[in-house]
């Protein structure tokens, strides 16, 4: 990447828990090219005007100003990133930004065949693919769309460009993707691939969502065990890393827990979020939203979306309250949030 940004010390993004934020995702879209049932309705999607959306220079200007308050790294989403027209242009932009050393993306892979190698050419260093289902029949049921072989040619376009390893996600769902467990569990023995089972979260646009539809991480751990034998924990290089990672007892193969409902990562957390049309948000689940598109557009300085950041840490809470008598699930569903 490039050499480091000037941060301003007194000032970094530190929350009232001390929890240091440095991880900024961004959402380039809220279209989608496919409508998981978890994230998207079925049908008549109301998506943002397109003069809503920040364009390139903005968030180019966002992540700049934000390397002065500690941000070092920066994610893609959507929405599906990948129906961004030219999104290989602003990874150029953002990976000549002073500061900024790590660049992700997470996409479902349906255009990732045509885009992948302009991709990694632009600078981008990080891919992860969602993909819930190896079996193309349980990938239309999720999905509700029949893409599963553009997935598929996705994947090995993102090898052939030399992402490695490809990280794919896959969101667990009781009495939907069980079966599906123990095929991923071989295709992380077999290939490069790093699997990672995320447990299903309460962020549906229908609000459907029950606790008991969730497919727990331990149970399944103990799915693969019976299949594979003991999984070994590894130590992670990263303490605010989401997943728990697990090797198998041959040390061949790879898989990741990401318990966001069993298990709660809230107190390690470093990342906090930017809409697709301008909104900051310090949590998924958060109810709060600052706008700093209407800094951008109306003459609003650096200090004064540095300013809007900082606030934005400041007010974040200790936790999500998923398991809480209290909780309450956003009016944003996934697809407007950002993943």
């Amino acid at each position: 990447m490039t050499q480091s940004a000037k941060v301003d010390e007194p000032r970094r993004l530190i929350d009232r828990f001390g929890r240091v934020h440095n991880n900024l995702r961004i959402s380039v879209t809220d279209r989608c090219n496919i409508r998981c049932f978890y994230c998207m309705p079925a049908d008549n999607v109301e998506f943002m005007p397109r003069t809503e959306l920040l364009s390139f220079e903005e968030i180019e200007r966002v992540v700049r100003i934000g390397t002065t308050v500690g941000i070092d790294r920066v994610r893609l989403t959507g929405g599906e990133p990948l129906v961004r027209r030219d999104l290989h242009l602003l990874i150029e932009k953002l990976a000549a930004i002073p500061g900024i050393f790590d660049i992700g993306l997470t996409t479902n892979a349906v255009l990732l065949g045509e885009q992948a190698q302009k991709l990694k050419d632009a600078g981008l260093q990080r891919l992860n693919i969602s993909l819930d289902a190896l079996d193309p029949e349980v990938f239309k049921r999720v999905t509700r769309r029949d893409s599963y072989d553009k997935v598929i040619e996705g994947i090995q376009a993102a090898r052939a460009a030399g992402f490695s390893p490809i990280k794919l996600n896959a969101v667990a769902v009781k009495g939907m993707t069980e079966d599906q467990i123990i095929p991923f569990a071989q295709l992380a023995r077999e290939t490069d691939t790093e699997v990672r089972f995320i447990e299903f979260m309460p962020l549906d646009a229908d609000s459907k969502w029950q606790k008991e539809k969730v497919l727990l991480a331990a149970d399944i751990v103990a799915r693969i065990e019976a299949e594979f034998g003991k999984l070994q924990p590894v130590p992670s290089s990263n303490p605010n890393a989401p997943a728990n990672d697990f090797v198998f007892a041959d040390g061949v193969g790879r898989i990741g827990l990401i318990a966001s409902v069993s298990q709660p990562f809230c107190s390690t957390c470093n990342r906090f979020r930017i809409t697709a049309d301008g909104k900051l948000r310090n949590c998924l689940f958060s109810h709060e939203e600052s706008d700093i598109r209407d800094l951008l557009r109306h003459d609003g300085t650096d200090e004064d979306i540095a300013a809007a950041m900082l606030m934005c840490i400041a007010a974040k809470e200790a936790g999500h309250q998923i398991n809480s008598a209290d909780f309450v699930q956003p009016d944003r569903p996934m697809y407007s949030i950002g993943g």
